[in-house]
């Protein structure tokens, strides 16, 4: 059979002319196909992501909104970027919570430089914070470094003024919490009578969750140094107080007892005569802060002028001078004596409450 026949029919049985249309037909398809299917060199590559750490200080929230404020908490406001929660440290503040929070934030990268959502984090932006259960924000204050804020924990001493019902209701062990996450932790409570039946001398020996910012332990926006005015709010009250020491959670020195002559002058008789040899004073914890050792009472010392402007020293014909021999407890430093966390020495003051009665009496001896 021939390939062709005489009337142009491929095989006798297809025009050759409708055979080379249906060829190039086919050609056409299967080359744009093939346009099709090959990869498209137009499209823009992946972009290079790139990570930094950042601190941001969202300054004072509700407790409530600090509480529920978390570690792995994210937010992405827009494509390729996103910041992840990484370490939270809340601080009490009035009736708020202070809240400064670690994280890392996600984002195309171009020429080293990270941008996250439309811009480089800069020292002093502002940046959002929205989840499903709270909305936030806050300005950068630090840029780089690990995903970890420079925490820890500061022991110091503090002294303090409140009322006998608050004191008494100081134990060791008891935390003090705010935004839900432990702040202070008590160590150690040493409480004195003062002259005001109704008020205690504190000291406080607590260990502080501290911020670290050039090395310095920061508590909220105060700095843990000795002398500084320092507050602490837990969920009753306020503390407020002065740091005595930092570094140990109870007062200097080691515990000792030291006779001292103590001085009260010009004393009525009806309250000289309720200091008796034997009385003891005593903290709220129980603890022996003093013992009456002896006692003696002379008339008390008067200076008169004349009207000549002579001066003429007189016995009062009532009131009274008193000699005390005290036992004190004291501590004992690398300084000297101290009482009540106070420095003992000739001419210091000391206030020693006995229950009903409070004397105030200076140093003579020690």
């Amino acid at each position: 059979m021939n390939l062709i026949d005489d009337e142009g029919n491929l095989f006798g049985v297809v025009n050759v002319v409708d055979a080379l249309v249906v060829l190039f037909a086919l050609a056409v398809v299967a080359a744009g196909a093939a346009f099709v299917l090959q990869p498209d060199s137009t499209q823009p590559d992946e972009p290079n992501l790139g990570t930094t750490n950042v601190t941001v200080d969202l300054g004072t929230q509700p407790d409530y909104i600090a509480t529920a404020i978390d570690e792995g908490d994210t937010y992405s406001p827009s494509t390729n970027t996103q910041l992840t929660i990484t370490d939270v440290y809340v601080s009490p503040r009035d009736d708020a919570t202070a809240v400064v929070l670690r994280a890392t934030l996600q984002g195309p990268v171009t020429e080293d430089t990270l941008s996250y959502s439309g811009a480089p984090p800069r020292l002093g932006r502002v940046l959002a914070i929205q989840t499903d259960t709270y909305q936030v924000q806050g300005t950068i204050r630090d840029v780089g470094g690990s995903n970890q804020l420079q925490t820890g924990n500061t022991p110091i001493v503090l002294r303090t003024m409140m009322s006998a019902e608050e004191a008494a209701d100081l134990n060791a062990g008891e935390r003090i919490r705010s935004g839900g996450r432990t702040v202070a932790t008590v160590q150690d409570v040493s409480i004195y009578g003062t002259q005001n039946p109704e008020k205690r001398l504190v000291y406080l020996g607590l260990s502080l969750r501290t911020l670290n910012y050039e090395g310095l332990p920061h508590f909220g926006n105060t700095i843990v140094r000795e002398g500084t005015s320092l507050s602490i709010y837990t969920d009753t009250d306020a503390v407020e107080g002065t740091v005595r020491r930092v570094g140990a959670a109870q007062l200097r020195g080691t515990p000792t007892t030291q006779t001292v002559t103590l001085r009260m002058e010009g004393v009525m008789p009806e309250y000289a005569d309720n200091v008796e040899v034997g009385m003891v004073a005593k903290s709220i914890r129980g603890e022996t802060v003093a013992r009456i050792l002896g006692v003696e009472r002379e008339p008390a010392t008067v200076v008169l002028t004349s009207d000549d402007g002579h001066i003429y020293q007189r016995k009062h014909p009532v009131k009274q001078d008193v000699m005390l021999t005290a036992e004190l407890s004291v501590r004992q430093t690398t300084t000297g004596l101290t009482f009540k966390g106070r420095p003992l020495r000739q001419g210091s003051t000391v206030i020693l409450a006995f229950g009903d009665v409070t004397i105030r009496a200076t140093v003579v001896s020690l």
